[in-house]
């Protein structure tokens, strides 16, 4: 009796065993499927990395590097990775290391990586007349910071019809310009490539030995077509379609109304303090006569809306210059844009928040719409991430590489709101070093929070609510 009683419960107890074993095991298939499944925002991040490990192959050529001269994998990584996310931050000088085709190859890398790899895609389905499939059409939208499919790829039209036009115009204007200082030939080609740089929002330049364009600080025609190219850049297509369609429609819509107030205070504010800091500074504005100091301070406050371009010398500017750019380029330009940061819109709601909670109003309200609590909560989101990357990261470089915290931090903070200015510290990065700023680059181009999700599993939906707690706050 006993005897069958011990076995009917061993029976039973390796019944259940096996039993969980199995449920283990295929909750493992389903978490392992779940995980590997190719959301819109893990086919991005994956595209990226191809493109920048083809780029890498690619400059590693000795058809890319003049002279015989070699660029290993982890340079060749760092400079492609810097032009697909369109940053400007350079180990070796483009100018003067790499060819004519290696020039290009960035070029191409820079004009890809600041469209997006899928509107180029698209540019080629166009062309050869084939149907966009839904499954591209949520790619897109992810790509564009859409909140919706709708439109998508009339929107995709506009971009490459707008970015075609501005840096052909761009391109011709310096191209005029440069003609007078070097052959046609070589002031065409300084032209289509700055036109693409610029307006992609990349700092790349070939006037070579790292001087980018401080020959031309007081040059108004270069200095007033490359701060536009940087702004229309900047603040995103969809503004630039709400804006030509201001005609018909009579009206902007909330994100562009908050873009184009945000970014004018920004550019003029920036502007301000520049010339304020730098007024007296003898090795930046000092020297230069009034139109020059206007337009230098205007450059440098356009510039870190992730263009990366310089007219001054970073690294002699007034460490509260530095530090005030370092805050710039961290709130980035607009979505839905060639730019980084953490974007004008994020850094609107979170003043909205501030604002509203010190007057004690429950609603954030801007041009007389009320933000959804959703959107407070995602820019807070973004804002803690980025944040978050900054600090451990320019902590990181602090053991690492021999040089004062503000410079660690001024070069982090520009890989991560791929901007692309330094104060001289990119050239003498360690392999640990140009290795985080290549990630700060890659996870500021797609976005922490796109990254994010891209990363962790899909999330699924709440089906319960905690009951509310209280906590004392301040």
């Amino acid at each position: 009796m006993i005897e069958t009683a011990l076995k009917t419960l061993y029976d039973k107890t390796m019944e259940i065993k096996y039993t969980c074993f199995g449920i283990l095991v295929k909750g493992r298939v389903i978490l392992k499927k779940r995980f590997f499944r190719l959301t819109p925002p893990r086919i991005l991040s994956l595209g990226f990395a191809c493109i920048i490990l083809l780029g890498a192959l690619l400059l590693m050529l000795p058809i890319s590097n003049k002279d015989g001269a070699e660029l290993d994998f982890i340079d060749a990584l760092f400079t492609a990775t810097s032009a697909t996310c369109v940053t400007g931050l350079v180990v070796v000088d483009t100018g003067t290391h790499f060819t004519v085709f290696g020039q290009i190859v960035l070029m191409c890398l820079i004009q890809i990586g600041g469209l997006g790899f899928m509107t180029m895609a698209t540019l080629f389905a166009l062309v050869l007349k084939k149907r966009i499939s839904l499954s591209e059409r949520l790619i897109l939208q992810e790509a564009m910071n859409q909140s919706s499919m709708e439109g998508i790829v009339r929107l995709i039209r506009r971009v490459l019809l707008y970015s075609i036009t501005i840096e052909a115009v761009a391109a011709a204007l310096f191209t005029i310009r440069w003609s007078f200082d070097m052959p046609f030939t070589r002031a065409l080609y300084f032209g289509i490539f700055h036109a693409v740089s610029f307006f992609n929002n990349a700092g790349f330049d070939l006037f070579g030995h790292f001087t980018s364009l401080t020959a031309y600080v007081s040059d108004p025609l270069v200095n007033i077509v490359a701060m536009l190219l940087i702004i229309f850049g900047g603040i995103g297509f969809i503004v630039m379609a709400d804006v030509v369609d201001y005609r018909n429609r009579r009206k902007f819509s909330l994100h562009t109304k908050v873009v184009l107030s945000m970014t004018s205070f920004l550019i003029v504010f920036g502007a301000i303090v520049i010339f304020v800091f730098e007024f007296t500074n003898n090795k930046t504005l000092a020297s230069l006569d009034w139109p020059g100091k206007i337009l230098a301070s205007f450059f440098q406050s356009v510039s870190p809306r992730t263009a990366g371009a310089n007219t001054i010398d970073i690294g002699s500017m007034r460490q509260a210059s530095q530090f005030f750019t370092i805050i710039l380029m961290f709130i980035g330009a607009s979505p839905g844009s060639t730019g980084g940061g953490i974007k004008t819109t994020t850094f609107t709601i979170l003043l909205g928040a501030v604002i509203s909670m010190i007057r004690g109003k429950e609603d954030v309200v801007m041009f007389r719409y009320r933000l959804a609590k959703e959107r407070i909560f995602k820019a807070l989101t973004i804002t803690f991430l980025a944040l978050m990357l900054v600090v451990v990261v320019s902590m990181l470089l602090s053991t690492t590489e021999d040089h004062n915290f503000l410079m660690i931090l001024f070069e982090t903070t520009s890989a991560f709101g791929t901007v692309g200015l330094t104060m001289g510290l990119t050239a003498q990065l360690t392999v640990f070093g140009k290795i985080m700023i290549s990630l700060m680059m890659f996870i500021g181009r797609l976005g922490p929070l796109t990254l994010a999700y891209a990363i962790g599993p899909k999330t699924e939906k709440e089906l319960y609510r905690h009951p509310e707690g209280k906590m004392i706050i301040g």
